[in-house]
């Protein structure tokens, strides 16, 4: 079964930059579409960025596009997501997912079924 473990998480000030990471566990990750998710205090987990499973096709949520780039390394079983010009509103847990096949055209969470454990990020002065 595949699992999923985010790092990269922390504390920072508004303007600044972040890089998560997420490792798969199985060899055979390049069959899954890979999604960054959030979920801040009160709110509903939303869709960040999800990347095929070759890395040629991605979607951003509005909120973050210019912003974030999500990347990945077949070859290291990893996800990335570069996370430029922070914002406190960008304050979250964020977590990485995983489905097998294609990439849909929405980030959505009930289409991912393989779920990390999750890493806090905190923008703030």
């Amino acid at each position: 079964q595949l699992q999923l473990v985010e790092s990269g998480g922390g504390l920072v000030q508004p303007g600044g930059s972040l890089r998560l990471s997420c490792a798969a566990s199985a060899l055979t990750s390049a069959y899954y579409a890979i999604g960054w998710f959030r979920q801040a205090p009160g709110k509903e987990r939303e869709g960040v960025s999800c990347i095929s499973g070759s890395g040629g096709s991605t979607n951003y949520a509005e909120s973050v596009k210019g912003r974030f780039t999500i990347s990945r390394d077949n070859a290291k079983n990893t996800v990335y997501l570069q996370m430029n010009s922070l914002k406190p509103e960008d304050t979250a847990v964020y977590y990485c997912a995983a489905r097998y096949g294609i990439l849909g055209s929405r980030c959505l969470p009930r289409d991912y079924g393989y779920w990390g454990q999750g890493t806090q990020v905190t923008v703030s002065s």
